[in-house]
């Protein structure tokens, strides 16, 4: 394990020296949050197909693989669906509004008053999308170094803390880059093709498994629409996401920059459900299905790859935890504690010399909210249920109101602020009831939160035309507050 162990040691180096190399470039708040909105088309594909495709993507996304066959692939194929329609029909008037969060929309498009409760429930999606990929480490640890649970978290999760709070999204951009290649290299070019042949082919695999293996829809009708209510919508509106589309130097990168990036989500969709699927004929009788990553890379891989593959694993991971976790700081400190403290200009300008003062503090807000992360991760064990506490949140409280301001100018501030807490609360109540796993709670949440909004918006004045015109004007890329680096240097990097 000598090979393996070296191959990790340094790609966990690596990741670090890039933090150190990209606070030097984190000068302004736009730098800081949004690397400066000036990403070309091939770090923003690599930065945003890392973003979405974590630890549930590559270790869950096997583990149904392994449970169900071929239609295993629909989680993450949702996901890559949902990225799709992002990058399509959305991103580029996203990446136009030159904002740093969700809520900072939703308070343009509305007039004000909706960013703090949006806020508050975009910000705990965002905490606990954080704790779910921190508490991965734990796994992926314990294979490589048999490592105590706890020690893994904080070693893991310390790790992306750092580099995170050193560099903000420049860091973690270039981190994501490294971590994209590693996982293309690990999981789609070597894990894919070594894990078919030692399952002696599909001809094998399909003589050994059942029929129901090999069937698209297999794992059935109401999990394939489950699916695409939470991840392809989640898709759509989670600040983790959008975070990702305000660094676009351009609407053109925003939206086929996205579309390679949803792309490449429905290739390794497929991958992880072959590579459970080989796992299958491998190991037949695992107890856990989410070992079974685990268990074909320690198993089947020769040394130096097997190395390569964790690290690849590793990557997956860490793309979404310091995605999170730096969504999760941007949103505690612009859309909470600055609006609570009426810090913030209503134009949302940073006055002169504050730049400084702007990096400083929202570096302190991801060192802050980084070990509330791991702390709570420690405290926790069901990473299925955080997950699906995050997910339920967001859609059954903000996609509605959040779709609603992009499509129907008749919405209100009023109608958007019911659709919040109704969904917000529906969802919350009907956990309780059903219980964390159920269907019924995003269904139903998302039901009440369409009816509040639509009722309560053609029961209220209509937005004032002064805030719809000023709207527009942002969508079409006029009239942005925030001066970037995109405005100030036009070649964008990565191009």
């Amino acid at each position: 394990m000598a090979v393996d162990y070296t191959v990790i040691v340094v790609y966990l180096a690596g990741m670090l020296a890039m933090g150190w190399w990209g606070m030097r470039r984190a000068k302004s708040k736009s730098d800081f949050l949004v690397a400066g909105r000036r990403l070309g088309p091939v770090m923003y594909s690599g930065t945003m197909a890392a973003i979405v495709l974590g630890g549930a993507s590559t270790i869950g996304g096997v583990g149904l693989g392994y449970q169900y066959g071929l239609s295993g692939a629909w989680m993450v194929f949702t996901i890559g669906l949902g990225l799709l329609a992002l990058s399509v029909f959305f991103s580029a008037r996203i990446a136009r509004l030159k904002v740093y969060t969700v809520s900072e929309m939703l308070d343009l498009r509305y007039g004000g008053r909706a960013g703090v409760i949006s806020g508050v429930v975009m910000w705990a999606y965002t905490l606990m999308l954080a704790v779910t990929s921190t508490i991965a480490y734990a796994t992926i640890f314990d294979v490589l170094f048999d490592m105590n649970r706890t020690l893994a978290i904080i070693i893991g999760g310390s790790i992306v803390v750092a580099y995170s709070t050193l560099g903000g999204m420049w860091s973690i951009t270039l981190t994501d880059m490294v971590q994209f290649v590693v996982k293309t290299v690990g999981v789609l070019l070597l894990l894919l093709p070594i894990a078919v042949i030692k399952a002696g082919g599909f001809s094998e695999m399909k003589a050994k498994l059942p029929t129901e293996y090999f069937d698209p829809l297999g794992i059935g009708g109401e999990t394939i629409f489950t699916y695409v209510l939470i991840y392809t919508f989640g898709m759509l509106i989670g600040q983790d996401i959008w975070q990702r589309v305000f660094t676009a130097g351009s609407d053109r990168t925003a939206k086929w920059g996205g579309t390679v990036a949803g792309t490449y989500c429905l290739v390794y969709a497929v991958a992880g459900a072959v590579i459970g699927t080989a796992a299958k004929v491998l190991y037949p009788t695992l107890p856990s299905a989410d070992t079974a990553f685990a268990t074909i890379v320690k198993d089947e891989l020769p040394v130096g790859v097997r190395g390569l593959v964790l690290a690849a694993a590793l990557a997956a991971v860490m793309s979404t935890s310091s995605g999170a976790l730096i969504a999760c700081a941007t949103v505690a400190n612009n859309d909470i504690w600055a609006k609570l403290r009426g810090a913030v200009r209503r134009d949302g300008e940073v006055r002169d010399g504050e730049a400084h003062d702007e990096v400083k503090g929202n570096r302190a807000f991801i060192l802050v909210m980084g070990i509330a992360v791991i702390c709570t991760a420690i405290a926790l064990n069901n990473v299925v249920e955080a997950l699906t506490v995050a997910y339920n949140l967001l859609v059954g409280g903000l996609l509605v109101p959040i779709l609603g301001g992009l499509l129907w100018k008749r919405g209100t501030v009023h109608g958007a602020l019911a659709s919040v807490v109704v969904g917000g609360l529906a969802v919350v109540g009907l956990m309780a009831t059903y219980g964390i796993l159920a269907n019924e709670p995003v269904y139903y949440g998302l039901l009440s939160s369409l009816v509040a909004y639509v009722i309560v918006s053609l029961a209220t004045p209509a937005t004032d035309p002064a805030v719809l015109a000023a709207w527009r004007e942002r969508l079409a890329g006029r009239g942005a507050a925030d001066q970037t680096a995109a405005e100030a240097e036009p070649t964008a990097v990565g191009a």
